[in-house]
């Protein structure tokens, strides 16, 4: 074992950074091309809207659900086996949607491939929690930034397939990079700085006699909290608003009369808003704290939800894709430090996906509501208005969000070192 006094030349930590920034790219990437499948199945097969987008927010759902789980596989298991166990589930999903034949197949596949994308948070993310204690946000933001450059790079690649070869030649390439690319990055991947006789960046010479002791709250302790419980609902609003955008928003541009290749570009202006998003917020929480970080985010959100309102030409889906891509990386980059701020490492790959399992719920109940909605009333006006109302009481609820007993703890501490 190294000398834990000195630190190497070259830090592992980056590698772990690195390797959150393509694991990122690939699942989210991958994932956010949903809605470019959307009408060439109801095209092809004859379903209504209501029943695609079930199969999306079933998917949702379990992704949600699965989080718990896979946020305690990587505190017990590690982030490597967590890893493999994942990405091949949700290659083999993708894979198998390229042979589809019956709605029920559909929501099958998207069930197997949802399993796997439950880790696509949790494994990088709770892992460079524990690598980085100093700039442990603008690590997590650069490395969420992998989330917008496949926001922008999987969309063109899947809509190129589509016109090209079809969606189901699509669906199969996806899958098939997915799995090749997923395993491949767990073999590099470490759990923490004490697996190989590191300690996490920012760590105290005093905290290096004893790597593998991690500070927090326990999650049984944890859902007893109040704050624990405002960062939940917060976080059940923030994703009900993002699904549904994510999910309607080209469709929606496909009725204005817009191409399905322009109408993928809303995607990939998203990807690109939210690649500056991923830094700022990940200084900003840095410098600023979890709360003003997280009410920052809110600022974009609510002008693009409000500017979608109006929104009735290219141009103007475009201004909003640049709005909402803001405050789209801001939120998804903030969640994984801020639990570590809040609460602490000890329990946070559990912690972080019970609130990610909360978001899964809401994300899997927005588009297909949304989807009724619009079969029922055959515009989107009504729901994008309703999601408008659900950012406000979420930027309400995170304003109200009271210290934590861990923060408490670390406050004292510092003022004892200080004195």
């Amino acid at each position: 074992m190294s000398d834990l006094s000195t630190r190497p030349r070259f830090f592992y930590g980056y590698v772990i950074a690195a390797l959150g920034f393509l694991i990122q790219a690939v699942f989210w990437g991958t994932y956010r091309s949903f809605g470019l499948f959307f009408n060439p199945l109801v095209a092809e097969f004859g379903w209504s809207r209501e029943e695609v987008a079930g199969a999306a927010s079933m998917g949702w759902l379990i992704v949600g659900l699965m989080n718990l789980p896979s946020g305690a596989m990587v505190d017990r298991f590690g982030p490597r086996f967590t890893l493999i166990a994942g990405g091949f589930c949700f290659g083999l999903g993708y894979i198998l949607m390229s042979g589809v034949r019956g709605l029920w197949q559909i929501y099958v596949f998207y069930v197997i491939m949802a399993i796997g994308m439950s880790v696509a948070d949790v494994v990088p993310l709770s892992t460079i929690a524990r690598w980085f204690i100093k700039k442990r946000g603008t690590i997590t933001g650069i490395a969420k930034i992998g989330t917008g450059i496949g926001m922008m790079a999987m969309p063109l690649l899947a809509s190129h397939f589509i016109e090209a070869q079809g969606w189901r030649t699509a669906y199969f390439v996806l899958g098939g990079l997915a799995v090749v690319s997923l395993l491949t990055m767990a073999q590099f991947l470490r759990r923490d700085p004490s697996t190989m006789g590191l300690r996490p960046h920012g760590a105290a010479p005093r905290d290096s006699m004893d790597t593998r002791r991690e500070e927090g709250t326990p999650l049984r302790q944890t859902v007893r909290l109040r704050p624990f419980w405002t960062l939940f609902i917060m976080y059940v609003l923030i994703i009900t608003c993002a699904e549904t955008v994510m999910v309607h928003t080209v469709p929606h541009a496909m009725d204005l009369g817009i191409s399905s290749t322009l109408a993928a570009g809303i995607l990939s202006i998203i990807g690109a808003g939210s690649i500056a998003a991923r830094v700022i917020v990940g200084v900003a929480l840095d410098r600023l704290g979890s709360r003003r970080a997280l009410q920052l985010c809110f600022v974009p959100l609510i002008t693009a939800l409000i500017w979608l309102q109006f929104a009735d030409s290219l141009w103007m889906l475009y201004i909003f894709a640049a709005l909402y891509g803001l405050s789209h990386g801001g939120f998804f980059t903030l969640i994984a430090p801020v639990v570590a701020q809040l609460f602490g490492t000890l329990s946070h790959g559990a912690i972080f996906g019970v609130i990610m399992a909360g978001g899964g719920l809401g994300g899997a109940l927005g588009p297909i509501l949304t989807g009724r909605a619009y079969d029922m009333l055959g515009s989107y006006q009504s729901p994008f208005l309703v999601i408008v109302g659900m950012a406000i009481l979420a930027f309400v609820l995170i304003s109200s969000l009271n210290r934590t007993p861990h923060e408490n703890e670390m406050a004292q501490r510092a003022s004892t070192k200080g004195a």
